[in-house]
């Protein structure tokens, strides 16, 4: 925020591409997993599934428990005697952006909506008629020019009905929900983590239409695959997750699917390279416009490096 000191960070830049070695700088080479969905199939239309979905729960939970990744060596949250960063900006630029339709999303009371998870995890996407907002457990569909409610609110996995597995009967969190700009689709995931095994749910639109049928998916792991974040990228749909061995972190994971064969419906794959435990937090970059990167680019990942972070 302006007025405070911006944190001085060195960034890890990650090529995860589908490649045969992936690499860190100063770090050993990964192990690299190539997976098959567990499970596929195109759903009936959302809207129609809505229908038949029990009430949601309103009792109050944790999402999921806490768990932490260690700092990485040389890493402080201290921010005691850091000098000031030099390319922090000092004033505020006279291009802010003019704010077009304001309407009241999910919150507690609106729409009926009840928060029930701690953290809510926020996160939304805007397509070419509609704004999806997922509030952790729940998501709604809007109008993005009025602002009118389409769909919902609804359960996270609600997308997943009839689907079976985890991903059906496990409403668990931690969402992502992305516009595919350059397919005009939407791209929904979230995790299936309170029985075994340990799943990825991803829902991948058949067309503009939030409230359309999408081809589903499920991925599996081998160790808890949490604090999942996604981007949509030409060559596929990446995602990271911090992974644990009970409450062990193990270290990032950084995968990308096969994104032609599940805008398809087609059998997919998904190539993922398992970092060591002194990297976590991995974020990929995603494409939120229209105009692809240059040919043959690289997904860029970024992750807190060994350097100082201040307090605000």
């Amino acid at each position: 925020m302006f007025g405070r000191k911006s944190p001085s960070l060195r960034l890890a830049v990650l090529l995860a591409g589908l490649l045969s070695t992936f690499c860190l700088s100063g770090f050993a080479q990964s192990r690299m997993t190539v997976r098959r969905e567990v499970q596929r199939d195109v759903s009936p239309p959302l809207r129609e599934m809505i229908k038949l979905m029990p009430p949601r729960s309103l009792v109050r939970r944790e999402a999921e428990p806490v768990r932490r990744i260690p700092l990485p060596p040389g890493l402080s949250t201290q921010g005691q005697g850091q000098a000031e960063d030099a390319v922090r900006q000092q004033s505020v630029v006279p291009f802010t952006p003019v704010v077009g339709t304001s309407f009241e999303g999910l919150g507690a009371g609106q729409y009926g909506f009840t928060v029930n998870s701690a953290p809510p995890d926020t996160n939304g996407a805007v397509g070419a008629t509609q704004y999806v907002q997922w509030v952790n457990e729940s998501f709604a569909v809007f109008n993005k020019n009025t602002g009118a409610l389409v769909a919902g609110p609804t359960a996270g996995n609600t997308l997943w009905a009839g689907f079976g597995g985890g991903c059906q009967t496990n409403n668990d969190g931690d969402p992502v929900v992305l516009y595919d700009k350059l397919a005009q689709r939407w791209v929904f995931s979230q995790f299936s983590v309170s029985t075994t095994p340990f799943l990825q749910c991803i829902a991948v639109s058949k067309t503009s239409d939030a409230t359309g049928s999408y081809n589903r998916y499920s991925f599996q792991y081998n160790n808890f695959d949490d604090y999942p974040k996604m981007g949509v990228w030409p060559d596929g749909y990446y995602e990271t997750f911090n992974m644990f061995n009970g409450n062990t972190f193990v270290g990032a994971d950084a995968c990308s699917y096969n994104r032609t064969a599940m805008l398809n419906g087609q059998s997919a794959t998904q190539i993922c390279f398992q970092q060591s435990s002194a990297i976590g937090g991995l974020l990929p970059s995603d494409l939120d416009g229209t105009t692809p990167p240059p040919a043959g680019s690289p997904n860029y990942m970024v992750y807190f490096g060994t350097n100082n972070l201040d307090r605000p």
